[in-house]
């Protein structure tokens, strides 16, 4: 008894000592229902790891920019723009993975407008407000790039073709309802929403323009963290990247759990979900290929319409080795 009672006394220091032992790696995403989805199975205890813990919180794109300067967090969902920008203001950023790759549709990249609107096409916007939101992220700076060279648009910011009213993203669906801006561009619960009702339409897909002018699926916006952490402590980061993977993974192949269960916390439909992670984007974690020459086009397209003005090399070299890498040569 004495020997039974010592042997289950040790066991529970050696977990409780594991756990006090474990390193706790900070997390920050985009405010977006589709993340809560993703992230489930962490949250929920059922993907875990008896080396890290994972505490996530969720900021809009404004918020998320001020956090990778300020080294907030351990690892932040970016803007692919921000590694250059940041690399050059002498801060260690590296591309750890991909947070979000858009589906060739591009359903989760439309330029709408009111049901009754005279607008009929995106060359029907010159001289109109488009309702925006930040304008140096690398969603609206693809938009601006497929405006351009998918519609030869001027897309600057003052003196172009049309007028770029920046909003919080929450916003964007009542500036257009109410007519203080022609056209927006929209968050995905507000596309799914204008899909459901009816009450805005869309003129053009611009995500699936993209894709067939540069034949890529776009990455909007990538995982980040900072060369030195990671460096300290590379088991850490990876294993973070395993469990976002599996967690993802587990979303996917339990959807109506999934779905039915972040619906309700979220308020939002569960059919979102199935068309988010169908037809809007993929959170595929691991770098691809496609992926890397995503960034590397998004950057050169950004420096000739002079959204990206400082130097950079190539997605590759501004991505972490110890990353994931799917079916990239040489990694």
């Amino acid at each position: 008894m004495f020997r039974f009672a010592t042997a289950a006394f040790l066991a529970l220091a050696s977990a409780s000592a594991a756990f006090a032992q474990q390193k706790t790696i900070t997390f920050s995403h985009l405010a977006n229902p589709s993340h809560e989805a993703a992230l489930y199975a962490i949250k929920k205890g059922i993907v875990t790891s008896d080396k890290i813990k994972v505490e996530v919180t969720p900021l809009d794109i404004a918020a998320l920019q001020q956090a990778i300067a300020a080294r907030t967090f351990d690892v932040v969902e970016g803007a692919a723009m921000a590694i250059p920008r940041a690399n050059a203001r002498g801060l260690p950023l590296e591309i750890i993975g991909i947070a979000q790759r858009a589906h060739e549709e591009g359903l989760g990249s439309s330029v709408w407008v009111k049901a009754d609107s005279p607008i009929q096409s995106i060359e029907d916007l010159k001289g109109k407000k488009l309702g925006s939101y930040t304008l140096s992220s690398a969603g609206m700076t693809l938009n601006r790039i497929a405006l351009n060279q998918a519609y030869g648009l001027n897309v600057a910011a003052k003196g172009g073709d049309l007028e770029f009213v920046e909003l919080p993203e929450s916003a964007l669906a009542a500036a257009l309802a109410s007519g203080n801006v022609d056209a927006s561009v929209l968050i995905h619960a507000q596309a799914y929403q204008a899909m459901k009702t009816g009450e805005f339409r869309a003129i053009a897909q611009l995500g699936k323009d993209m894709t067939e002018k540069f034949g890529l699926k776009l990455v909007t916006s990538v995982l980040v963290g900072y060369g030195d952490k990671l460096s300290q402590d590379p088991d850490s980061y990876q294993e973070f990247l395993r469990m976002f993977r599996e967690s993802v993974d587990y979303a996917l192949a339990n959807q109506d759990e999934v779905f039915t269960a972040v619906g309700k916390e979220q308020n939002i439909d569960p059919e979102f979900f199935t068309l988010w992670f169908n037809s809007f984007t993929t959170i595929p974690v691991y770098i691809g290929q496609n992926d890397l020459d995503a960034i590397d086009m998004l950057w050169t397209q950004a420096t000739a319409l002079g959204v990206l003005d400082v130097p950079h090399g190539t997605a590759l070299e501004a991505s972490w080795d110890g990353a994931v890498f799917d079916g990239v040569a040489g990694k």
